[in-house]
């Protein structure tokens, strides 16, 4: 991870930056976790962890949540920080704000460490958004019903590992990507464009990208 350049992000519409509170909290709901800002020039990439699996030789796959936004001045910065620290700020932002103070304290995350491709993507074809919210329903009905009411760490990670690392389609995609758009507000009435490249699959629709990185254990 490169050095911090920056104290703030400088966004080119304020409504992107209520589009990030939005996402962020969604994350957070989730997994109290770290979101991860990357700028590159004039575009900031924010990235959150849905699932990963957290014990050795687990089936659950690596899931990440990303959307892109422009910025109104260049930047190369990537630094990882709670997830809470950035909701903090946005929560004290107006209406008519466009710049996001970058909270000082970072976190380590493993799943940052593994970064998706950013180019050699194939395009499989389309996903309707339909098809994916009933996948990711009919998952966290399956959840729950594998899980007790007092259940221990394991078989909660043997449960999600067991509902989310199936194969949504004759793809090989992961039910948990669609657990992930659901989850994360991407789901509208039209369709998503599944790509792969390598053990990464992507959905990608007008509301956000979801990464997909197939494959047991830790990372």
């Amino acid at each position: 991870m490169s050095e911090l350049l920056t104290s703030s992000f400088r966004f080119a519409d304020p409504r992107d930056l209520a589009d990030l509170r939005t996402f962020a909290t969604r994350a957070k709901a989730i997994d109290d976790g770290a979101i991860r800002l990357q700028a590159a020039g004039s575009v900031i990439a924010a990235y959150v962890c849905v699932l990963r699996p957290r014990i050795l030789g687990e089936s659950t796959p690596t899931i990440l949540g990303l959307r892109t936004m422009a910025l109104a001045a260049p930047s190369e910065t990537d630094v990882t920080v709670p997830l809470s620290a950035v909701l903090d700020r946005l929560a004290r932002a107006r209406t008519d704000d466009a710049e996001l103070p970058v909270p000082p304290t970072t976190v380590t995350e493993s799943w940052t460490g593994v970064g998706a491709p950013r180019s050699g993507w194939e395009l499989l074809g389309s996903v309707p958004d339909a098809a994916l919210k009933d996948a990711a329903e009919a998952g966290i009905a399956e959840v729950a019903r594998l899980v007790p009411d007092s259940p221990g760490a394991h078989m909660v990670n043997n449960a999600r590992a067991a509902v989310w690392g199936r194969p949504f389609d004759g793809t090989g995609l992961p039910a948990g990507a669609a657990f992930a758009a659901l989850a994360l507000g991407f789901l509208a009435d039209g369709d998503q464009k599944l790509y792969r490249a390598g053990r990464w699959f992507r959905l990608s629709g007008s509301r956000g990208h979801v990464l997909a990185r197939t494959g047991s254990g830790l990372l």
